[in-house]
């Protein structure tokens, strides 16, 4: 089982800079690829960036592009989300996930384990 636990989240203004967390519990996370995925008040939750397990592949959606990169440091069994230029559309509960290879980045169905959430907050 992994226990996967986000941070960083936080209200903020438009135009800033947040880094979000991702920490697993009793397990490395070298073997998984990982992703971040939001949800937003009375919207389905959706796809925002993921890594493969190796780092070799990365993936975004559309509208974080250029402004959203993610990272992962399997020593630390940790991975990140730094989230730039944000807008007040960025707002949302933001989820860590993780899979078991072969999986699909994109495709939250595929993913095996989830956090709980850490809610970023865009003012305009």
């Amino acid at each position: 089982q992994v226990q996967l636990v986000e941070s960083g989240g936080g209200l903020v203004q438009a135009g800033v800079s947040l880094r979000l967390s991702c920490a697993a519990s009793g397990r490395t996370l070298s073997n998984y690829n990982m992703g971040w995925f939001r949800q937003a008040p009375g919207k389905e939750r959706e796809f925002v960036a993921a890594i493969s397990w190796g780092g070799t592949s990365i993936s975004f959606a559309d509208d974080v592009k250029g402004r959203f990169t993610i990272s992962r440091d399997n020593t630390k069994a940790a991975v990140y989300l730094q989230m730039n230029s944000l807008k007040p559309e960025d707002t949302a509960v933001y989820y860590c996930a993780a899979a078991i290879p072969p999986s699909k980045l994109e495709v939250s169905s595929e993913y095996d384990y989830w956090g709980q959430g850490t809610q970023v907050t865009v003012s305009s």
